[in-house]
């Protein structure tokens, strides 16, 4: 960035810019949540017990394809992508450009991409790159507070793209969203997990 360019970027973004930069991985996602609250729905990434608990009903020697929705700065990508076999992908959808390039400077590994657009578009996403479906959907979207319409489009376009005996892994902080889960997915297995900031309720919801 020039200095004239500098001059002109408004305090708060070069505020936000410079937070991210100092503190890391911490900045980028506390910047996010600043610049798009609605969306991130958090101030900090999840605890390691959250993910290990999401993870955990993962048959991963049958995962080839993991998709995950608002990846943030990665808190389940490096822990997915340990687990992942060697031929498989993960693939990362958010709306939020800041995170996506973070990720791709940031996570140099072959199975992985980033892209910017939005989860209801998952199953074009999926086609593009090669698949036919997912096998596995992560997703810390906020549901309860995305606008009016999308978190039901985003709910019906993961059902259809799953395969069956696949599973959609929602991590949120209110109950809300497995009212909505209950209608597209007949299966929803139940958690909580109260070491996270805010405490975390755990759904994983099965495709027949």
């Amino acid at each position: 960035m020039t200095s004239t360019q500098a001059a002109r970027e408004p305090f708060v973004a070069r505020t936000l810019r410079k937070a991210a930069r100092l503190l890391g991985p911490a900045g980028v996602f506390f910047k996010g949540f600043l610049k798009n609250p609605v969306m991130v729905g958090a101030v900090m990434p999840s605890s390691r017990r959250t993910i290990d608990r999401m993870l955990s009903k993962v048959d991963w020697d049958n995962c080839r394809l993991f998709v995950e929705y608002g990846p943030g700065v990665g808190t389940f990508c490096r822990p997915v992508l340990e687990k992942l076999r060697r031929d498989g992908r993960l693939i990362v959808i958010d709306t939020n450009p800041d995170f996506i390039a973070y990720l791709s400077r940031i996570i140099p590994d072959g199975r992985f991409t980033a892209i910017h657009g939005s989860a209801a578009d998952v199953e074009e996403i999926v086609r593009a790159h090669g698949f036919d479906h997912a096998d596995y959907v992560l997703s810390g979207l906020p549901f309860s507070t995305l606008p009016p319409g999308v978190g039901p489009e985003i709910m019906a376009a993961t059902h259809r793209v799953l395969r069956p005996g696949g599973a959609f892994l929602v991590y949120q902080y209110t109950a809300r969203a497995r009212a909505l889960m209950g209608r597209y997915f007949r299966h929803v297995d139940k958690g909580f997990e109260p070491l996270n900031v805010p405490p975390c309720v755990l759904s994983w919801g099965w495709k027949d």
